[in-house]
């Protein structure tokens, strides 16, 4: 039954492929050297090193329509074999002036890589770079709103069922004004294997963090100048016979960026309860945090940009750990192949 809806769904890809208005290409990459010096977290200060290539191609059905296929390939300098890992690139999209609805495995970049370290760490744009699920978006003239499924994992008799869920916006009151309202939250759901494991119980962890922003525009002396401050919260629970409630710690948060040039600054602040948050940066597990990138932008062109980042982080007792950071974006944009003559 399977291999006959398999073969079903190839043949209606296969008249809609010869319906298409066109078959373009699309190409682009991300390199890095990520060094890490943190005594705070001894586990995690390491280096991270590597580049990602990412090919696909898009079937566009007509204007609003397509299809893409491709893959994503992550190599670590120095490792063997060439590739560590492969993601395949296969999705639906629907794209207009206001909605985007993605369904599949589609590339984060672009999607999901606003948000706060505090709930994504920003690692997962090195190792996890797709999103496997449903994403849809909707973008108005106050604002936007985005909601998201991500399956991690698929339960088997040793693999536990996980999969992320959130949702992400920013409101402006004024179109052109300054002022506006943003929210994170996500939630990790953790189902365990299909064998029960003894003691093992449903889990639920995950965050929330509203900010309300002011954006100076071009007010000031600096390109860009933005501060946000607002609260976090993050949601820990262990579901077991005798209940299990959720576990809610708060705090406050604060983060400003300033640009000038090809120089840029951006400082987090964070004090309150400690956050063990799955997915997460682990520093939001401290009562009190500070980050400051201090950023440079060598090189600028229409499809590539580079980047070099310091960035200190202060905790309580660790107030010397470090990152240095480089990494090359490039994105040759999406080429058109073939056009198909329209038989209407």
């Amino acid at each position: 039954m399977t291999k006959k809806l398999y073969f079903i769904f190839f043949l209606l890809l296969l008249t809609r492929f010869t319906q298409a208005q066109s078959l373009d290409v699309h190409f682009n990459g991300l390199g890095f050297l990520d060094n890490r010096e943190y005594r705070a977290y001894t586990e995690r200060s390491r280096t991270y090193s590597g580049t990602r290539l990412a090919l696909d191609f898009g079937l566009n059905l007509d204007s609003l329509n397509r299809f893409v296929v491709g893959v994503n390939g992550i190599h670590e300098f120095g490792a063997k074999p060439y590739f560590l890992k492969v993601d395949p690139v296969a999705y639906y999209e629907f794209r207009s002036s206001k909605w985007l609805f993605n369904a599949g495995m589609f590339p984060r970049e672009g999607l999901l890589t606003n948000y706060p370290r505090a709930i994504l760490n920003d690692t997962l744009r090195y190792y996890r770079p797709n999103v496997e699920g449903l994403l849809t978006r909707y973008q108005g003239a106050h604002g936007n709103i985005t909601l998201w499924l991500d399956w991690v994992s698929r339960q088997t008799n040793t693999d536990r069922e996980q999969f992320l869920f959130g949702s992400s916006g920013k409101y402006l009151p004024n179109e052109f004004g300054p002022f506006y309202l943003s929210h994170y939250f996500m939630l990790l759901h953790d189902a365990g294997p299909a064998v029960s494991i003894p003691n093992d119980h449903i889990r639920d962890n995950g965050a929330a963090q509203v900010r309300l922003g002011y954006n100076f525009g071009h007010r000031t002396m600096f390109d860009s100048l933005t501060v946000e401050a607002g609260g976090m919260m993050s949601l820990e629970r262990v579901r077991h016979d005798g209940g299990g409630g959720w576990n809610l710690p708060l705090g406050f948060v604060a983060s400003a960026y300033a640009s000038f040039g090809r120089f840029a600054l951006y400082d987090e602040f964070y004090k309150g309860e400690g956050h063990r948050v799955t997915y997460g940066d682990s520093f939001y597990e401290k009562s009190i945090y500070n980050r400051l990138d201090i950023i440079y932008t060598p090189f600028l062109f229409k499809r590539i940009k580079g980047q070099f980042i310091l960035s200190l982080h202060q905790s309580p007792n660790h107030l010397g750990d470090n990152q240095q950071a480089f990494r090359i974006i490039y994105d040759l944009g999406r080429k058109k192949l073939v056009r198909f003559k329209d038989d209407d």
